[in-house]
Order: C-alpha cells, then sequence, then structure tokens
C-alpha cells in the first residue's frame, strides 16, 4: 500500500475479508459472461482482524487470523469501498469455517 492509502483497523470481534472473485467459468469450461447474475462470493481472505470480544470481563482472542482462507454466508458483512477495492467487515460468528 502507498502512504496515502488508508488502512482499516476492525473494532472488538470484527474482521475484514477481500472477497474472492466469482469465477467466469463453469466446472465444465463453459465461459459465464459478464452480463450474468453471478452469484455473491462466500469465501475470501482475512485481511485484519480486530483484538476480541470480552466474555464476562476476559477478551476472548478471534480465532481466524490474517491471510486465513474463510467460508461466510452469502448476506454476511457490510461492503465496504477504500481505495479502489471492495472488502466486507463482518463479525467472527458470520465466519462458517476456514479452508486449509
Amino acid at each position: 500500500m502507498s502512504s496515502n492509502s488508508k488502512k482499516i483497523r476492525p473494532l472488538a470481534d470484527r474482521i475484514v475479508v477481500k472477497p474472492t472473485e466469482a469465477e467466469t467459468k463453469t466446472a465444465g469450461g463453459i465461459v459465464i459472461p459478464d452480463t450474468a447474475d453471478k452469484d455473491k462470493p462466500i469465501q475470501g481472505t482475512v485481511i485484519a482482524v480486530g483484538n476480541g470480544k470480552y466474555i464476562e470481563g476476559k477478551l476472548q482472542p478471534l480465532q481466524v487470523k490474517v491471510n486465513d482462507t474463510i467460508l461466510f454466508g452469502k448476506y454476511s458483512g457490510t461492503n465496504v469501498k477504500l481505495d479502489g477495492g471492495e472488502f466486507l467487515v463482518m463479525r467472527e460468528e458470520d465466519v462458517m469455517g476456514v479452508l486449509e
């Protein structure tokens, strides 16, 4: 990132995710045109994480970490445009799993 770019620092149990681009080709090799109604992505890469959530006075750190590839709900999170990129800000509870 350049010195003029902005960074996102999520708070509490929130994470920032860069969604994976939708496939433009099916498994059978059929090319999907840009005009087709594409599904929202359900996986992405974590680019920032918050400190964690306080539960009964103790800070519980997040289970996901930066650079994890995660699966999340189709309509999870809030879309944010920053420095020409599109990101999702969501709570850790919206994450269904980490791909390994």
